[in-house]
């Protein structure tokens, strides 16, 4: 830093030197050079005092600057000496816990291998005494089998068919304690529901057969019928598709025909022309034109009829004129309009009771059966027609799925549906809403009953009711109280699965003990 300094002071009296100079060479006289001379010694000490002034500072400057390095290396240095001595402390502290650790690891080894030879003379010990109780356990099958007279394989079966036996008791035992903690909650209300929907809905009932029976104001008027040579009757037979029965019923003629519509249109014919007087073929054919535009146009308002009774809107007018044609057709003589009013009211009913959609409820049970009024040319199960014609003509899906479920073909998919299959069943089954054939209902009877004969214990069975219901009983030595239960269940889901019927039918298993002794 003097160095320095003094450079810089050389260079300035150099400086000043040079300016002396010039000053004296341009200067004329020995004054002028007087005056440079003082000039010159004054900006010497000028200098001098200036270079002074600056060594004093940058010396001054020099020192702060070499105490402010000095205390930052101080700084620096305790800081790094604090540093090491933490990470020689938690180095000192890591190394102390290995140590721990592994002596904790060599006992840990040491009382492993001493279990392991523990284990070792157990399990060798074990292994003797299983040889041991295998040949033990072989002599005491052996011994068994022979006092037994059965073999092993025999021996299984029987006690998995004991098992088998004890497992369906208890599951008997289980399934009738839950129904009768549920029975008594259920059916109160389920009664309630059901009867109330019922005598709501209480309606009129007519069992309609194939023939229709036409009054005649006189016998002379079937001859007219009949006409020359039999001309009229075949050509209104023709024009009809209904066969005319002119027998010695007094002033009557009967019409017969499979096909409901078909024979309305005969019997308004007839009437008509009875009334006319003009009978002759051409005539015939005349009247039947009419009577037909006349029962579209009838069966168009027996359909708006039934719309406006319960009250539903939005209906599709192809599905208002198939409910009209529902009139005319029956399912075992129960007339399918009425039917399909029942299941509508019934279903709605019940729906309202348990807080549900009405709307779907009615919409599903009056067009479960729409099906039915399909001609016979088309393919399909009731069912699937009329699943078929509610989608097609923009029914909602959960009356689509309720209708297709009301037979159970499908799981069903609401309560609604529940409720549309439940009226369902209580329209078919009510007594006298349907009938069949006498041949039929023996056949189902008699079926009934091999069913329940069929069944192991069973010693006599009892179809009743019109084959609503059948009353077996069983032998109390041979069948316990809850074989009797699974009994029931098993014919029950037998007659299910071989017999077709209307409604439902109830299965009743009866098991009753007598003790009898005599006194001599």
């Amino acid at each position: 830093m003097n160095f320095s300094i003094g450079i810089l002071i050389g260079a300035l009296s150099v400086l000043i030197v040079g300016v002396v100079f010039v000053l004296i060479k341009k200067t004329t006289g020995a004054r002028s050079v007087f005056k440079a001379k003082e000039a010159a010694d004054k900006i010497v000490d000028q200098a001098k005092n200036e270079a002074e002034r600056i060594e004093r500072e940058a010396s001054i400057e020099a020192k702060e600057k070499l105490l402010n390095l000095k205390a930052d290396f101080e700084r620096q240095t305790r800081e790094r000496r604090k540093k090491f001595n933490d990470q020689e402390r938690r180095l000192v502290h890591k190394e102390e816990n290995l140590e721990r650790r592994v002596q904790s690891l060599e006992r840990k080894e040491r009382d492993l291998y001493q279990k392991e030879r523990s284990l070792y003379s157990k399990e060798k010990e074990i292994g003797e005494q299983k040889s041991k109780y295998e040949d033990m356990l072989k002599k005491a099958v052996e011994e068994m089998e022979r006092i037994s007279g059965l073999s092993r394989e025999e021996a299984k079966k029987e006690l998995a068919r004991k098992v088998e036996d004890e497992a369906k008791l208890e599951a008997v035992q289980a399934l009738r304690r839950i129904e009768e903690e549920t029975r008594g909650k259920s059916e109160i209300l389920a009664k309630e529901i059901i009867s109330q929907a019922i005598q709501r809905t209480a309606a009129e009932h007519v069992v309609e057969t194939t023939v229709s029976v036409v009054d005649l104001p006189s016998d002379d008027m079937k001859g007219r019928i009949i006409g020359r040579e039999g001309r009229n009757i075949r050509a209104l037979e023709l024009a009809t598709g209904v066969d005319i029965i002119v027998d010695d019923t007094p002033e009557a003629v009967i019409l017969s025909s499979f096909d409901p519509i078909r024979r309305e249109m005969a019997r308004l014919a007839l009437e008509k022309l009875v009334v006319d007087g003009r009978i002759h073929p051409a005539r015939i054919e005349e009247v039947v034109d009419t009577v037909k535009q006349e029962l579209d146009e009838k069966v168009k308002q027996e359909g708006e009829s039934v719309v406006l009774e319960l009250q539903i809107q939005n209906l599709h007018p192809e599905l208002v004129k198939l409910l009209g044609k529902l009139r005319y057709r029956t399912s075992y003589g129960q007339n399918a309009l009425q039917h399909s009013k029942e299941v509508a009211y019934l279903s709605a009913l019940m729906a309202r009771e348990l807080n549900l959609d009405t709307q779907v409820a009615l919409r599903a049970g009056l067009l479960h059966d729409i099906g039915k009024a399909v001609d016979k040319d088309i393919e399909g199960t009731h069912t699937e027609l009329s699943v078929d014609l509610a989608k097609k003509y923009g029914e909602i899906e959960p009356v689509v799925q309720a209708i297709a479920s009301h037979h159970r073909d499908v799981d069903f998919p609401s309560i609604e549906a529940v409720l549309v299959q439940a009226a369902d069943t209580l329209s078919a089954a009510r007594p006298g809403a349907r009938r069949e054939l006498l041949e039929t209902y023996i056949k189902r009877l008699e079926k009934l009953e091999e069913i329940a004969t069929s069944y192991e214990g069973v010693a006599k069975a009892f179809a009743l009711q019109a084959g609503r219901e059948i009353r077996i009983i069983v032998e109390a030595q041979k069948t316990s109280d809850e074989q009797a239960v699974l009994a029931a269940k098993d014919i029950a889901q037998k007659i299910k699965e071989e017999l077709d019927y209307p409604g439902q039918i109830k299965v009743t298993v009866i098991r009753e003990m007598r003790a009898v002794e005599y006194a001599r």
